[in-house]
């Protein structure tokens, strides 16, 4: 029924952009001289739709948010007192989910009670008037809708201001959803950590340097809590990959913006990105596959020991899927760079080589730090490939042939299997988590300070 509902709304919502557009049409005159109306032709008709759609989408949200509440009413009403007493939460969850199998046709496998019989037969006959219901008033208000802003097109009515005003509470919603999310996220890991030092010590988690959490039934800590072989892991892995993209990905950039032929360039680019498109787990068993392997037998080959699951796995693996990110965000912002400063170095006698150097990528180095940092981020956040690449071995150490943990790898193994979530052992995923929001905040801030320092230095 709503969805039927929607789509009668939607086709009244573009008849009435007809409609209003239609009115303003005419009150243009002869030649649709739009000079006589304040506002163009389809702004009139956007208001017009607005008029319509907004209130019917409105009472529509609000009918379904409340229905519900009502239909459980009507259930439980028709329930004797005396089976009720008898029923705890959970009890009536499932009674209301059985007399609602028996309202909608599909029955239940054992015998109904007679009021269930007699609930779902009161639930079906309240379900179907407030369907038509439903119906009539969402149509009812669209049409009054419709109507009274068909009467307000005018020519000196504005219709540009209110369209545009209700444009700007829209997008300030949108943005409003997006900031409240990303609050409601950080509020959740934060309260879920805070539960968590409760039973370790913030020193010891931050300043610790062995990770063996103990498990227990108790719901006690046991064991060690210490966040740095976790975060050494995590930067190392991290470093290494940048030290594969962002040399590898500025190249592709510079050869791409200032060398390659537009033909080239036109297939090359996209090529490039694809990259970006394959899934994390098909680049996690790709490293354990082939490029673990790999270099287990280079390393015997130069009377090197290197593990097949290691850093430098996870590394040279990462820094291959974060290519895109730094070769395509760096080629759009030197394509970006005025051609008069290229010209005006050439012009002096400077090579093209000389120009890239010095003027083509001081002049786009915010852009480009920026892209560091965000690939920088992506690096510190991937779970799969570190997963089955970097092997799990939280040991502090500086040695990148040998397996690695990190910070991702411990929030998994803390949060899979029959794990009791308010258990300390299962609580740390969420300071980790918090951890890692805090180390990509920064970067962000970084990033953002680098690129108004140097901004101002060129604009």
């Amino acid at each position: 029924m709503n969805l039927l509902l929607i789509g009668v709304l939607l086709a009244l919502i573009a008849v009435a952009y007809q409609i209003g557009l239609s009115k303003s049409r005419k009150l243009a005159g002869k030649g649709n001289n739009t000079a006589n109306l304040h506002s163009r032709p389809g702004y009139y008709g956007a208001l017009v739709a607005l008029w319509c759609g907004i209130p019917a989408l409105l009472i529509l949200l609000v009918w379904n948010i409340v229905e519900p509440n009502i239909l459980r009413h009507v259930v439980l009403s028709n329930v004797p007192a005396n089976i009720a007493a008898t029923l705890d939460q959970a009890g009536v969850e499932v009674l209301i989910d059985r007399v609602q199998d028996i309202a909608s046709g599909f029955g239940v496998s054992d015998q109904a009670a007679a009021y269930e019989l007699a609930a779902a037969q009161q639930l079906s006959k309240i379900e179907s008037i407030s369907a038509f219901a439903k119906l009539a008033v969402v149509i009812c208000a669209a049409l009054i809708g419709l109507v009274w802003a068909k009467k307000r097109v005018s020519q000196q009515y504005r219709a540009r201001n209110q369209v545009e005003k209700t444009i700007n509470v829209a997008l300030a919603l949108c943005s409003g959803v997006a900031i409240l999310t990303t609050i409601g996220i950080v509020m959740s890991m934060f309260s879920e950590a805070m539960r968590f030092f409760h039973f370790v010590s913030p020193l010891d988690f931050f300043l610790g340097t062995e990770w063996n959490p103990g498990f227990s039934t108790s719901g006690n800590a046991e064991g060690s809590y210490g966040l740095l072989p976790l975060l050494w892991g995590t930067l190392m892995v991290s470093g290494i990959a940048l030290l594969v993209a962002v040399p590898v990905g500025l190249m592709i950039a510079i050869y791409l913006a200032e060398y390659a032929s537009s033909g080239f360039r036109s297939w090359a680019k996209p090529t490039i990105e694809v990259l970006a498109g394959i899934p994390t787990i098909v680049y996690g068993v790709f490293a354990l596959m082939v490029i673990g392997p790999f270099f287990k037998m280079l390393g015997a080959a130069v009377g090197l020991e290197i593990n097949a699951t290691s850093a430098l796995t996870a590394g040279f693996v990462m820094g291959i899927m974060i290519i895109p990110f730094v070769s395509s965000l760096s080629d759009d912002i030197i394509t970006q760079v005025p051609r008069a400063l290229r010209d005006g170095s050439l012009g002096l006698g400077a090579t093209k080589s000389e120009t890239i150097r010095q003027v083509v990528l001081p002049a786009a180095l915010p852009g480009i730090i920026g892209a560091f940092l965000l690939a920088a981020s992506r690096a510190i956040g991937e779970t799969m490939i570190v997963v089955l690449a970097a092997g799990n071995s939280p040991l502090l150490h500086v040695n990148p042939l040998e397996a690695i943990s990190t910070v991702t790898i411990t929030i998994v193994n803390q949060l899979t299997g029959d794990t009791d979530f308010a258990s300390p052992q299962a609580l740390v995923a969420f300071a980790l988590g918090l951890t890692l929001f805090v180390i990509t905040l920064g970067l962000n801030i970084v990033a953002l300070y680098i690129v108004r320092k140097y901004r101002e230095q060129y604009e």
